[in-house]
């Protein structure tokens, strides 16, 4: 990342102005079939407002159409645990590479039906995806793993 990048955004400010979008311009952004599409689509570059458009922030806003934000909601794992998500899925998200990753993310989440998720955690995560020294992804995995062992054992 350069040195721009290394500054992280103001996650709530992208997903309020994702918010004052109207239908149509949320439609487009939700219909884009990979991160890079998002380039091509005005309604990105209203939301990113003072933003740089790299990689980082289409990560966020190619995921962003697809949650509801909840402060102190659920991380992204345990999120998608309560959805019954596949643990076979979620392994897939964690082995691909990018741009693979981040579609199989994204069709995770529609099949979650529009998860509500705590916006800064999961975008922060988005944020550092690619990121040699963070773990993302194997934070997701934890966090469903953790709520899903949680979950036997208070019904056992």
């Amino acid at each position: 990342m350069s040195e721009g990048e290394n500054k992280t955004p103001d996650f709530l400010a992208l997903y309020e102005r994702y918010q004052a979008l109207k239908p149509g311009p949320k439609a487009e952004l939700k219909r884009v079939m990979s991160p890079g599409d998002l380039i091509e689509i005005p309604a990105f570059y209203q939301v990113l407002h003072d933003n740089k458009a790299h990689k980082g922030m289409q990560r966020l806003l190619y995921c962003l159409p697809l949650i509801k934000h909840q402060e102190n909601g659920d991380s992204l794992g345990k999120a998608l645990a309560k959805a019954d998500i596949n643990e076979k899925r979620l392994f897939m998200v964690v082995r691909s590479q990018e741009p693979n990753d981040l579609i199989q993310l994204r069709r995770l989440l529609k099949l979650a039906d529009q998860p509500a998720v705590d916006w800064p955690q999961m975008a922060n995560a988005l944020w550092w995806w690619d990121h040699p020294n963070q773990f993302s992804k194997r934070k997701i995995l934890e966090d469903f793993f953790y709520y899903q062992n949680t979950k036997s054992k208070a019904s056992a």
